[in-house]
């Protein structure tokens, strides 16, 4: 099992699981997860990697930035009750902050889902920290080559998440068991996941607050994209990347990074849901193994 331990970063406390030996490796989570969803992948990394995974800010077990300092622009996508800080440029923050508390000078980063434009992010800002970066089922902002991936419009759950805030946690409160199953399922094709990480999952997301920390984040889309442009306008990524799809986003990630990144590795997982830590470990453990040690 991995210790788990609380790090103050950047005025909140992150709960971070912790396991393993040898190069460091940051994994980062996105929705509706916590820490708990790389369980299979820590699992197959420990031999050889220090594994650091933590709780994103406001999620799970770790705490949100203080309420009230808030703008209360919704336009900026924040909510005065939940505190800013849950775009992307803040979270790659917090990474940095957490790999400097721990005594950590290099690292590879892993991100998934809302996980990803942070490790994008703290890639870009800092190559001489992020020793490799492995990213997946995400888009960055705006980026271009996304264009067929949202022809249709961005996931409906964006926009509902990201309206007035306080709406989706009022209508969710008392159904949050049966709406992150609705994630789950559709992010393993309808497989679900297995019962104590599906309760676990379910536990840190119950609750109004526990709820509003997380839509926070989506509420801060429109900041995270900005910065995003911002960084690319002026750096490039420099580090060696893959970049990981499968079903929905496939290869809008890998099309997104071509032109911003000097090497580049794609690959779309077959047969693998949204979720692929715990969709597809073992295929997921593949690619991830040798990439991380430097021999793909």
């Amino acid at each position: 099992m991995p210790e788990l331990r609380r790090v103050p970063v950047n005025g909140v406390e992150l709960n971070v699981a912790l396991a393993g030996s040898g190069p460091a490796v940051l994994l980062l989570h996105g929705f509706p997860h916590t820490w708990e969803v790389w369980t299979d992948v820590m699992a197959g990394l420990t031999d050889r990697h220090l594994v650091i995974a933590p709780d994103l800010r406001g999620f799970g077990a770790s705490s949100g930035p203080a309420a009230g300092h808030g703008t209360g622009r919704a336009d900026a996508g924040h909510d005065a009750r939940y505190g800013t800080g849950y775009d992307a440029g803040t979270l790659a923050d917090d990474a940095a902050a957490l790999l400097a508390a721990l005594g950590v000078s290099s690292a590879a980063v892993v991100g998934i889902d809302a996980g990803t434009p942070p490790a994008f992010l703290l890639a870009l800002r800092r190559p001489g920290l992020v020793r490799r970066l492995v990213v997946m089922e995400s888009l960055l902002g705006r980026l271009p080559g996304a264009e067929d991936f949202l022809a249709g419009g961005p996931p409906w759950w964006f926009g509902f998440h990201a309206a007035a805030p306080g709406l989706a946690e009022t209508v969710l409160e008392g159904h949050e068991a049966a709406y992150i199953d609705w994630f789950l399922n559709a992010g393993t094709l309808g497989e679900g996941v297995r019962p104590p990480l599906r309760d676990a999952f379910v536990r840190a997301y119950t609750g109004r607050e526990a709820l509003g920390r997380a839509f926070a984040s989506y509420r801060a889309l429109p900041e995270s994209a900005a910065r995003i442009e911002r960084a690319v306008a002026t750096a490039r990524l420099t580090v060696p990347t893959m970049a990981l799809g499968a079903r929905p986003v496939g290869t809008a990630l890998e099309r997104q990074l071509r032109p911003v990144t000097d090497d580049l590795t794609g690959h779309v997982i077959d047969d693998c849901g949204h979720i692929i830590p715990l969709h597809r470990p073992r295929a997921l453990l593949t690619l991830l193994r040798p990439f991380l040690a430097g021999a793909a």
